[in-house]
């Protein structure tokens, strides 16, 4: 953000940090009795996307041989890479009014009648802006830092104080429908994991359960390699494709992770195709490199053409007819058991290690009569489908976050010419006080 080439309203200002906010100091004369209880907050509880910090830990102050000095509602920014580039930074929301945090952060309060500290928290997200402080830290290569004076001088826009508000108000709705859906995320994957274990271990009947080779399965079902329930796709004898030919190719970075179709391709010309893995439409494909493999990278393609080529590091699979799921092998491959034994099996350099098709074939699964391979993909194909929801309705937020958080920190677009009552409706949150 290069203030000095954009045309600010009459009425903003543009001034450096340390004139608009206060860096929190420690009291002189504070003293911490060695047996007290002091909240303490480390790092790692300091939230990434968050705008509100309400975790602390409980430390003596015998402990406190180092930390830096906070107080309730001051925005911590941290200032050591890459926690600062990741945009580590938040709101303390505590009942405490001072406590201790790691050296690792930069505390800094708002002046009254001057500044909201929303506004800077939603301020220092801009990408400019970010982008432009992680240039000036110092420091040695993996653990550079910001210094407090860098952070002081550099310049912001600052609008009047009620307009400051309205902006970190709009803003403020659009982040909390942003962590509603992180959440609903987060819940429905860890649904999904509980009832993926359950439903391979129990399946859905009731009956009573054996003991195998990779742990207690219904009764009724057998335990048998993947090679023998599924075949590995191959390519047709004789297939020509003719120099001119327009054929769908996959590549790695379009197999999606946690979403089940693949429908995506790009086409290229059949003289192009010097390698490639030969796939048909409703294979199974699973990265076989890592990290895509450990990551989950795998899908089923979903074309409107017969066959394509896919990128030389999938391994393509077609289920058995009668026999065998291809939705139900989807899942069985995200049992964070089954992608573990997998992942510990796989050969090569560090870095470029790969899962062979002798040994994704020899993996032990749980085989249910194919009537209930289907009932339970059913049920975690509802889980996936519920999360790709969430998820695009989280990239759409982010998406029109970015562009709020640069139109009005720029006054390309003023508060005021917004229909709040409709935003503010559709964040599904209330309108905070002076934000009429």
């Amino acid at each position: 953000m290069e203030l000095e080439k954009l045309d600010f309203p009459e009425e903003w200002q543009v001034m450096p940090i340390r004139e608009a906010y206060a860096f929190t100091k420690k009291p002189r004369g504070l003293s911490i009795p060695s047996d007290a209880l002091v909240p303490f907050l480390p790092m790692e509880k300091i939230p990434i996307g968050r705008v509100r910090v309400f975790a602390f830990e409980e430390r003596l102050g015998s402990a406190l041989t180092s930390g830096t000095y906070i107080e309730n509602g001051d925005l911590l920014i941290a200032k050591i890479t890459p926690s600062f580039e990741n945009g580590k930074q938040a709101i303390v929301d505590w009942k405490k009014p001072f406590g201790f945090a790691t050296t690792e952060v930069i505390p800094l309060q708002e002046i009254e009648g001057v500044s909201d500290k929303f506004f800077l928290f939603h301020l220092l997200l801009h990408p400019a802006i970010r982008s432009d402080l992680a240039g000036k830290m110092d420091g040695t290569t993996g653990r550079q830092r910001l210094s407090k004076e860098v952070l002081g001088s550099r310049l912001i826009p600052l609008p009047p104080l009620a307009e400051q508000r309205k902006i970190a108000g709009v803003l403020g709705v659009v982040q909390r429908a942003l962590e509603q859906q992180e959440r609903l995320i987060a819940l429905t994957t860890e649904l999904k994991k509980t009832l993926l274990h359950h439903l391979f271990t129990q399946g859905l009947r009731g009956e009573p359960q054996k003991q195998t080779e990779i742990g207690l399965v219904p009764e009724s079902w057998e335990v048998v390699p993947i090679r023998e329930a599924y075949k590995f796709t191959k390519k047709p004898r004789g297939l020509k494709i003719e120099d001119e030919d327009l054929v769908p190719f996959l590549p790695m970075d379009t197999i999606p992770i946690g979403r089940i179709y693949v429908s995506g391709f790009e086409e290229r010309l059949g003289s192009a195709l010097s390698s490639g893995t030969y796939i048909e439409n409703g294979d199974l494909l699973v990265a076989k490199i890592t990290p895509s493999f450990e990551n989950g990278k795998q899908a089923i393609v979903d074309w409107k053409r017969p066959f394509g080529f896919a990128t030389t590091e999938v391994l393509p699979i077609q289920e058995r007819e009668g026999i065998s799921d291809k939705h139900f092998l989807f899942h069985i491959l995200l049992h964070p058991a089954v992608r573990s034994d997998l992942a510990g099996k796989m050969d090569g350099t560090t870095g470029r290690q790969r899962l062979s098709k002798e040994v994704l074939g020899a993996r032990l699964i749980p085989l249910p009569p194919i009537s209930e391979q289907r009932e339970i993909a059913s049920m975690l194909n509802m889980f996936c489908e519920k999360q790709e929801v969430h998820e695009r309705k989280r990239a759409a937020l982010t998406a029109l976050f970015r562009t709020l958080l640069h139109q009005l920190m720029t006054a390309q677009l003023r508060v005021h010419n917004l229909d709040l009552s409709e935003l503010y409706q559709e964040g599904k949150a209330e309108m905070p006080c002076g934000s009429t």
